[in-house]
């Protein structure tokens, strides 16, 4: 657009004849060359593209973790290439009695995030903490009491409650065929080969076994 303007005053210092209008059309032509010189020079693509991306681009929710328990802390280990290259501001754990989330800012161009609710007892807001280490954030719950946890929500502990429930049944052989039946649905297929064998094999037993010997 300068270039433009300058291109135009240019245009009428050749057609004026009058000298204070030359006059005023000269200091207009000085002042914007010296804009176009002070103009910083346009960036290429793929360094523009980069400082958007520097900037933070899209969320994305971190689902895999490890975790671990000591007496006074339970520890999450969550995995981030390069999170140790970051300046500290930018990997933030909010914490509240039953909960923590945390967030990390402009990790190779994305913002990290994972959120704990209903944790399975109070933690102490003051003395959690998170360490950043090389490539992994470890987010320090510390205990309200000393006891162990069994898991870290309370969600998790439900789920485990009802799925014990489902094997815990008066018939011993029932609670048997659940385990056999969620054995084959999660297993690989060596694992349901070795289960249909096994069935079909009992099941012949138990077919031989029922025909009279006379027969």
């Amino acid at each position: 657009q300068l270039q433009k303007d300058l291109e135009e005053v240019k245009e009428l210092l050749t057609s004026t004849t009058r000298k204070r209008v030359r006059d005023v059309l000269l200091a207009e032509k000085h002042k914007l060359e010296l804009e176009i010189k002070n103009q910083p020079p346009p960036k290429p693509k793929d360094v523009a593209e980069e400082e958007k991306s520097s900037m933070g681009g899209y969320t994305v929710k971190i689902n895999n973790y490890g975790w671990d328990q000591s007496d006074k802390f339970v520890k999450i280990y969550i995995s981030l290439n390069g999170v140790q290259k970051l300046p500290a501001e930018n990997v933030q754990v909010n914490f509240t009695e039953r909960s923590f989330d945390l967030l990390v800012k402009n990790l190779n161009g994305k913002n990290y995030t994972m959120t704990f609710n209903n944790l399975l007892k109070p933690i102490s807001v003051e003395g959690s903490s998170r360490k950043i280490k090389t490539d992994m954030v470890l987010v320090m719950c510390k205990k309200k009491r000393e006891e162990k946890w069994d898991c870290l929500t309370q969600v998790e502990k439900e789920s485990k409650e009802k799925e014990k429930a489902a094997y815990d049944t008066a018939d011993p052989s029932e609670g048997l065929m659940n385990i056999l039946k969620k054995m084959y649905a999660e297993g690989d297929d060596e694992m349901k080969r070795t289960i249909n064998k096994a069935w079909v094999e009992s099941r012949e037993k138990q077919y031989k076994g029922d025909i009279p010997m006379d027969i």
